[in-house]
């Protein structure tokens, strides 16, 4: 098992601080804004503080004394009064003006920014995390945080009011100030003891939380499945297993929060009790004025919003803490697809070659944020091969962990496929045809060996290069809740010639004009008003439109009937989009159309040739092909 280590709480703190900085760096502006009001509010509350212990000595105690009011007196101080009053007011709207700005910014900042990673992060990354993983780093991680970005603004002004307050505290009675600053080593062994436990608390449910979204995505993607095998009482109970682990560990944080805040709230009040004792003996004795005591008072009274506003950011600063642990292990995380500069001629059918190709599929991992762990990496040190995982069978289990490092994917292969042939890809299921079908697309990159399109290793190629010049229709054909023409088109600026001239190559333009609005009928989530076949032929015309000089076809054409495929592959070889052609194909009659066959065996091309060559000279393919065509019959 790894090894975790827990961290201090100093080392927390510096962590939280680290977070406040990254806050503040990313808005500047709404910050500024923030911290000029709590500013503003700060000064105006001390001047508040000096404008009461005026009135109190000057106008209050005189009035008592001689029975009649200074008019002229008494209008300053009401013209003092509401000025202070006024400029608090434009204060507070100034920092949680300010304060929420950045809260927000920061959070659609770095939502965008998790979102770009993972559009830049390969599909091999991907496949290591879950779907819910993801959804929770992108929401409620960044959510978490900086929302210790709301009472950041006010914590500044609060450590202005502090320092403006403790110094006056310490000019009217030093004695007295003592006694106030008695609460701040009280605040901090609160606040130590409460970083401790909140630290584990908080990452616990954020976990929950991403397990909760992970099962309530799984639940809505498999609804069809879970509808007709009568799983709804079991998946239901699935969620409220997870639903309920949330709220205990919820409701743990919230009992550390109802432990901490009270404590928060009381350690001022108390203090308040002991300097107005304290303070009426002085006030009795001539130390200190009546105006003075108020002053005082007031003062200290002051120093509970700053504790107040540290305790709310203390507060965050776990849950803030685990947030950006965990969208940092996004925005950190290992394997760029690196590009290269290389251009690619734009006319004619693409030739694609493996030299020397193998790959291994890495064992999908789960984050444990219980304690801190370095960046998830793409590839792992192992001791063993591609060939020595294939030799021995499907998955590698690392020794010295016991853990599955990996999942049997290619190995050695090497093949060269002209411009402008079909060949059809040949083997039994999880024999590494999908695998090889990705990998000439740079769905991911191979461990050893090169992917050569048009003589040119696929990683040399500049940024989208590849995607301009080859395509791959896959088996679960992915529709957006679009019109039948948006999702042909994904938005670019095609006619309707190219349009239906994509749909016709595809067998989808007779279906499609059966159709009540015909190319603008809208097809639902994931195309959920079509069938199976219907929805590949659209995505086949998707890739079509875009005339690819490579198409791969990985199982793109299962749900068709095989009169429909042929059609499809007639009018791939004889119609006006001139592209190469890879299908993995399983059904004889396809098979028969193509120029080649490519025979995969356990990961290894075992033997390619003509298809009659292949029927008559390896057995496991005759038996292979001709099970499938029993199996049609």
């Amino acid at each position: 098992m790894m090894q975790t280590r827990r961290h201090r709480p100093h080392g927390q703190f510096r962590r939280g601080l680290h977070v406040v900085g990254l806050a503040l760096r990313g808005a500047k502006g709404p910050f500024a804004i923030g911290i000029g009001g709590a500013t503003l509010y700060a000064m105006m509350t001390v001047a508040a503080s000096l404008v009461l212990g005026w009135v109190t000595d000057e106008v209050l105690l005189d009035v008592i004394a001689s029975g009649q009011i200074d008019r002229q007196l008494l209008t300053v101080a009401v013209i003092a009064i509401l000025g202070v009053a006024t400029f608090k007011a434009a204060g507070v709207v100034g920092r949680r003006l300010g304060g929420y700005i950045a809260q927000y910014t920061l959070q659609a900042k770095y939502r965008r920014q998790v979102t770009r990673r993972y559009l830049e992060l390969p599909a091999v990354w991907h496949r290591k995390h879950s779907t819910g993983q993801l959804l929770s780093n992108a929401n409620a991680d960044v959510e978490s945080a900086f929302f210790v970005a709301a009472p950041l603004s006010m914590a500044v002004g609060a450590a202005v009011l502090t320092i403006v307050t403790a110094v006056l505290l310490v000019i009217t009675d030093p004695l007295l100030a003592l006694i106030g600053f008695s609460v701040g080593p009280v605040l901090a062994l609160a606040n130590w003891h409460y970083q401790r436990r909140m630290r584990t608390a908080a990452t616990l449910a954020q976990q929950s939380r991403a397990d909760v979204a992970e099962t309530a995505h799984e639940s809505f993607d498999a609804a069809l499945v879970i509808k007709t095998l009568g799983r709804e009482a079991a998946e239901v109970e699935r969620f409220a297993q997870r639903s309920h682990l949330l709220r205990d560990r919820m409701i743990r944080v919230g009992r550390l929060r109802a432990l901490f805040d009270p404590i928060i709230e009381a350690l001022p009040n108390v203090a308040i009790l002991l300097v107005l004792l304290i303070g009426a003996r002085r006030v009795q004795i001539g130390a200190l004025t009546p105006g003075d005591l108020v002053l005082f008072a007031y003062l200290f009274r002051l120093l509970a919003l700053p504790i107040r506003v540290f305790g709310w950011m203390l507060g965050e600063m776990p849950r803030a803490i685990v947030g950006w642990d965990r969208v940092r292990r996004v925005l950190q995380a290992t394997g760029d697809v690196d590009y290269g500069s290389r251009q690619l001629p734009d006319d004619g059918p693409a030739t694609i070659a493996f030299d020397d190709v193998s790959y291994l599929h890495p064992a999908t991992e789960r984050d444990d944020l219980v304690e801190d762990q370095p960046a998830a990496t793409d590839t792992q040190t192992l001791d063993v091969t591609a060939v020595d995982l294939l030799a021995d069978g499907a998955i590698e289990v690392n020794p010295a962990t016991d853990e599955t490092v990996g999942i049997r994917g290619i190995a050695d292969v090497t093949f060269a496929i002209d411009a402008g042939n079909t060949v059809a890809l040949v083997g039994p299921t999880g024999s590494g045809k999908s695998t090889i079908a990705n990998l000439m697309v740079r769905q991911f990159d191979t461990d050893q060996g090169h992917v050569r399109l048009d003589g040119a290793d696929v990683r040399e190629l500049a940024r989208n290069e590849l995607a301009r010049h080859a395509a791959i229709v896959f088996q679960d054909a992915f529709l957006f809740n679009d019109t039948i023409r948006g999702n042909i088109t994904l938005g670019d600026d095609y006619d309707d010639f190219d349009v239906h001239a994509a749909a016709q190559v595809a067998q989808a333009d007779g279906f499609i004009a059966e159709l009540a609005d015909g190319y603008a009928t809208l097809v639902g989530e994931r195309g959920a008003t079509l069938s199976g076949g219907q929805r590949q032929r659209i995505a086949l015309a998707r890739a079509l439109i875009r005339r690819p000089r490579l198409l791969v076809l990985d199982d793109a054409t299962s749900a068709v009937d095989p009169a429909v495929e042929a059609r499809i592959l007639q009018g791939l070889a004889d119609g006006p989009f001139a592209t190469t052609v890879v299908i993995a194909a399983y059904r004889q009659r396809s098979i028969m159309m193509a120029d080649e066959v490519l025979y995969i065996n356990n990961g290894r091309l075992v033997a390619h040739g003509s298809h009659s060559q292949l029927l008559d000279q390896v057995p496991g393919y005759h038996q292979l092909v001709t099970a499938y065509e029993h199996q049609d019959a």
